[in-house]
């Protein structure tokens, strides 16, 4: 059962910092770049199965203390980058709960079973009539 993300975006904090990389005067005198904690650990919209998950899941975007942190500096509005790191935590979150398929074994085709062997016999014949017995 996944959780209500309306309810888990209620328990995200941000916090801005000044971006790097190009912009000029923009980048240095206003804090653009976004990130967004979430304390996955101390939760209070999630049950301990649903905590698990997620700390197997998205254990290589998590602090050693289980806060998932995702960071954008895309944009060059902090809005713009605050839209970005919602959006890839509920992407994130969705992803984290889906359900995959089992995969069904599949047995080999005869027709691609005989194709192998006979290419394999044309080869041996190729081989064969490139040597010369003295």
């Amino acid at each position: 059962m996944k959780p209500d993300i309306n309810l888990l975006i209620t328990e995200i904090t941000f916090k801005t910092s000044r971006s790097g990389g190009s912009g000029g005067q923009n980048v240095n005198k206003v804090s653009t770049k976004v990130e967004l904690n979430f304390d996955v650990t101390n939760s209070q919209h999630l049950d301990e199965h649903q905590k698990e998950i997620i700390q197997i899941k998205l254990f290589n975007k998590m602090t050693t203390e289980g806060i998932l942190q995702i960071i954008s500096q895309v944009e060059r509005s902090q809005l713009g980058n605050k839209k970005v790191v919602i959006s890839k935590f509920k992407e994130l979150i969705e992803t984290s709960f889906k359900v995959q398929k089992k995969r069904k074994e599949t047995k080999v085709p005869f027709a691609v079973k005989e194709k192998r062997l006979l290419t394999k016999k044309r080869k041996a014949e190729i081989k064969k009539m490139r040597k010369v017995d003295f």
